[in-house]
């Protein structure tokens, strides 16, 4: 059994979450380029409404929220439901990043990670479920990282949040595989945004926030799970995952110079 992807964006109702900067703002408009109406939700609502601008009357909604807050969740996806009649796409990009390690560690800063990095999803996946099992169809797709797949430097807090979204999207897919959803976990490299401007570090296989959009988009459209990219840096990644962890680790040690 295969998941559906969207043959086409024009006209599908999709809430981007996390929409103001980044790899969400690149979302947001090539959706409304596609001709997607696009329910855009952030803290910041200023930015929102300047990037509503890239779409015509009617072809967005601006919702400002915070993950971490149920309740303003739960009142944009009622004023989703009450305007366009529900969602075809999920895509929740929201996130936060602080580089951590073991010397500087912070356990509130921990907290809020987590909070904003899985049980955000969880809160936005949780709203979006029940409507769409019942009309048998609808796409939720999760940002994730590749910080996710193994234990990384500076990412004492990032990584395991990460690590959790893989896991989760695996549970889900499993679960709405037989029900007509699809699911698809989104697992970016080194991508150029307010987040990875505080790495003092190189980053390698870097890309734009656009040509990561580009990756998402096309991804969901094939109906793909597993959406990693730069496929020459996620690749990679994925390959030390199987090794044993004191090749695992000199080779991090070895290549990552911080």
């Amino acid at each position: 059994m295969k998941q559906s992807g969207i043959d086409h964006f024009s006209g599908k109702r999709v809430w981007v979450i996390g929409a103001s900067s980044g790899i969400g703002e690149a979302c947001a408009k090539a959706l409304l380029l596609q001709g997607a109406k696009v329910a855009l939700s952030s803290r910041r609502a200023e930015r929102l409404n300047q990037i509503a601008l890239n779409g015509d009357t009617n072809q967005t909604l601006v919702i400002p929220l915070d993950v971490t807050n149920d309740e303003q969740l739960q009142a944009g996806y009622k004023t989703i439901l009450n305007t366009w009649g529900g969602v075809d796409l999920l895509l929740f990009v929201s996130g936060m990043y602080i580089p951590l390690r073991a010397d500087n560690f912070d356990i509130q800063i921990a907290e809020k990670t987590i909070d904003a990095n899985l049980l955000g999803p969880m809160r936005a996946v949780a709203l979006v479920t029940p409507d769409m099992l019942k009309a048998h169809s609808g796409h939720i797709a999760i940002v994730g990282s590749v910080a996710g797949y193994s234990g990384l430097p500076k990412a004492l807090a990032y990584g395991p949040s990460k690590a959790a979204i893989i896991n989760f999207c695996e549970n889900l897919y499993y679960d709405l595989l037989p029900t007509g959803v699809s699911v698809h976990m989104i697992s970016p490299g080194f991508v150029a945004t307010e987040a990875t401007a505080q790495n003092d570090f190189e980053m390698p296989a870097l890309i734009s926030a656009e040509e990561a959009a580009k990756e998402i988009l096309d991804g969901i459209h094939k109906g793909e799970f597993d959406i990693h990219f730069p496929k020459r840096f996620s690749r990679f990644l994925k390959f030390l995952r199987i090794l044993p962890y004191p090749i695992y680790f000199w080779i991090v040690r070895r290549f990552v110079k911080i």
